[in-house]
């Protein structure tokens, strides 16, 4: 005898509401992992499936209870939380699988198989977990309709997952989708029930008997509970944990540059606002001397000083390094320039650091506008490194002649690669003059850029930013082998004079020059000893050791070392008994104002220790004969300036060297 199961519409009703609700709480969290790194994307694949996997369950266990048999039925403890095991293990391992942002169809194939076999499984074990006075057999064209079903439930469930994981906010697609899927769970479920034989015996009849069974009742009520714990945990833990985590910088507790970011994007233009960008001077120093650990401790310091600045309309941002940003809303020229001086002036106040008294200051560009977030960030970077440039520790604003330069190196970065291979390059050499034997001395060779657009580009332009971009090293190159190369030719025209060359300090901190040199020198067939290396003091902070154990190969080799621009830079002069040198270049500071006592008794005394240090003196910048005399009357005998001759390319040097005197 078959029995036949009624049905309470309300709770039928409920179970189409929990797989809805289920499956839009799913596609919400597991929109997250495509977002999350590391140990979070666990996280939210954990609780993805937790809750597809309990909300099919629940379902499933709903629509149990909104099943009337007429006879007495219990469930299985373990069979009934086998069947939750399965679902929920099953919608991890199909969400696992598809994980990846590269999801082929292969993965997707078996991530369905695993979901919908999942599906299947918790439903027919949920069934075997059913105790009763009956027996249970099923329509097979039925069941194998459910399992359809189910698959194809599976399929659509992740192809929807996989569409709406990219997509974080909720919508009307997203909420249709998870209707679309909780018909597909329920159409399931209800066809498997129908699939369902129960065949009855004479005493299995109790019409007036308890048919709700209480454990499966707060099963399924806990896990319902269960869903929405996990889902409201899993919003607050993005809401407010992740989004700390993404949106703050660790170190100082300020917003970063993800925040930043979404600042911008919300601001459509109404206002002008003013953006300051803070760029620490000395912190690569402290960082390479003390280790990252002070350095890290000093951002902290800077950063809590920064926050007594920020108001309701001033926002602070750490987007990088020892990189700062302020954002002024309703900004106006003289505010931006008033909190730039009062920031500047309380960083370069002195922080105490694991015993350390570290002082430090600030470089800071102004930018104000209605423009975009890459146009007024451009602009404040351009004004900092302004501000750098004029000398640190003040703040720079932003003009239209800023602009302009900037385009022009942009341009002059580009078009330098290409540069030396084009032959764009060309030398000039500035004649040295003895005046004791009032003969010729040498010549300095100095490199010139013909630009095929912009003319002739002055050096002071384009090697800043060879330096920058590491192409001084092959121009450096170059530069040694042409010097080398007409100095011989002008050795077989009888003109017998040494060729100087600059260096730069990025050639000290790679071996080239100990490969280069004695090999330009054989195939050019020149003698060492007419090959001058002018070096610079602030070369020397490199790496002492390194320099000279380089310039002492060079040296040892017959080439000539010079330091150049003698009394500007930064080394001690403690230093110079230990450099392997031949010859100081007094920079032109000492030529201007040799009328003056003090600047007298200063060169005097640097020609004196020169000679007691057996090294040659050259003065640069001699422009008249009362620097001549000047110069004479203090020891100093070879020079160099325009009063000799301007640099020169090779034609017009060997018309200079044959003219007479």
């Amino acid at each position: 005898m078959f029995l036949q199961g009624t049905y309470n519409g309300w709770i039928v009703a409920l179970s189409g509401v929990i797989a809805i609700l289920a499956s839009y709480s799913a596609l919400n969290i597991t929109s997250k992992i495509s977002h999350a790194k590391g140990t979070t994307k666990y996280f939210w694949l954990m609780a993805g499936a937790l809750v597809m996997g309990s909300g099919v369950w629940s379902m499933h266990f709903v629509g149990m209870l909104a099943f009337h048999l007429h006879a007495a039925v219990k469930y299985d403890v373990w069979m009934t939380l086998l069947s939750l095991l399965a679902s929920i293990v099953s919608s991890f391992i199909a969400f696992y699988i598809t994980m990846p942002k590269n999801v082929n169809w292969i993965k997707i194939a078996f991530g369905g198989f695993f979901m919908g076999s999942g599906i299947v499984t918790m439903h027919y074990v949920g069934m075997a977990a059913m105790i009763m006075p009956v027996e249970l057999s099923y329509d097979r064209t039925l069941w194998a309709l459910s399992a359809l079903i189910a698959f194809v439930a599976s399929y659509a469930a992740l192809l929807l997952f996989l569409r709406f994981r990219n997509q974080s906010t909720s919508s009307g697609l997203k909420w249709l989708s998870a209707v679309v899927m909780g018909f597909a769970i329920c159409g399931m479920h209800y066809t498997g029930m129908r699939a369902a034989r129960f065949h009855g015996h004479g005493t299995a009849q109790m019409p007036d008997g308890p048919a709700v069974d209480y454990f499966l009742l707060y099963g399924v009520t806990v896990t319902i509970f269960l869903i929405l714990f996990v889902s409201w945990g899993a919003m607050f833990f993005d809401r407010h944990v992740l989004e700390r985590m993404a949106f703050l910088d660790a170190l100082t507790g300020l917003p970063n540059r993800n925040e930043m970011n979404r600042f911008f994007e919300s601001h459509h233009g109404r206002d002008e606002i003013g953006v300051l960008f803070l760029d620490l001077d000395q912190f690569k120093a402290i960082n390479d001397t003390l280790g990252h650990h002070v350095g890290d401790l000093l951002i902290q310091e800077v950063g809590h000083r920064l926050r007594r600045f920020i108001d309701a309309d001033r926002s602070a941002f750490r987007i990088g390094g020892d990189e700062f940003l302020f954002i002024l809303k309703r900004c106006r020229p003289e505010q931006a320039e008033q909190l730039a001086g009062d920031i500047l002036q309380s960083v370069k106040q002195g922080f105490r650091i694991e015993g350390n008294e570290l002082y430090v200051t600030g470089s800071i560009g102004i930018s104000i506008g209605r423009l975009g977030e890459s146009d007024l960030l451009r602009k404040a970077d351009t004004a900092m490194y302004k501000a750098k440039g004029l000398g640190k520790n003040r703040y720079c604003v932003y003009t239209d002649e800023m602009g302009i330069k900037e385009v022009r190196k942009m341009e002059i970065e580009k078009d330098l690669h290409q540069a030396l291979d084009r032959g764009q390059f060309y030398l000039v050499y500035q004649p040295k003059w003895n005046v004791r034997r009032n003969d010729l001395h040498g010549f300095e060779a100095l490199i010139r850029w013909e630009h095929p657009r912009l003319g002739l580009v002055s050096p002071q332009e384009f090697i800043p930013v060879a330096e920058e971009t590491g192409l001084i090293v092959p121009m450096t190159k170059w530069t040694i082998e042409e010097a080398c190369r007409q100095c011989k030719e002008w050795h077989e025209r009888g003109i017998v004079q040494p060729v100087s060359v600059n260096l730069s300090a990025k050639l000290l901190q790679t071996d080239h020059l100990m490969e280069w040199i004695p090999g330009i020198l054989r195939d050019v067939a020149l003698a060492p000893r007419f090959l001058e290396l002018e070096i610079t003091e602030s070369m020397v902070l490199y790496d002492i050791q390194e320099t000279v154990r380089q310039l002492r190969f060079l040296r040892d080799l017959g080439v000539r070392i010079s330091m150049d621009d003698f009394g500007t830079g930064y080394s001690s002069i403690g230093l110079l008994d230990r450099l392997p040198l031949d010859t100081l270049k007094l920079d032109r500071l000492f030529t201007q104002d040799l009328d003056t006592p003090s600047k007298r008794a200063i060169l005097q005394a640097i020609v004196l220790m020169a000679e007691n240090l057996h090294l040659d003196v050259i003065a640069e910048g001699v422009e008249n004969q009362e620097h001549i005399d000047y110069l004479t009357q203090l020891g100093c005998y070879v020079m160099q300036g325009y009063y000799y001759g301007k640099p020169m390319r090779n034609d017009d040097m060997e018309q200079w060297i044959r003219a007479p005197r």
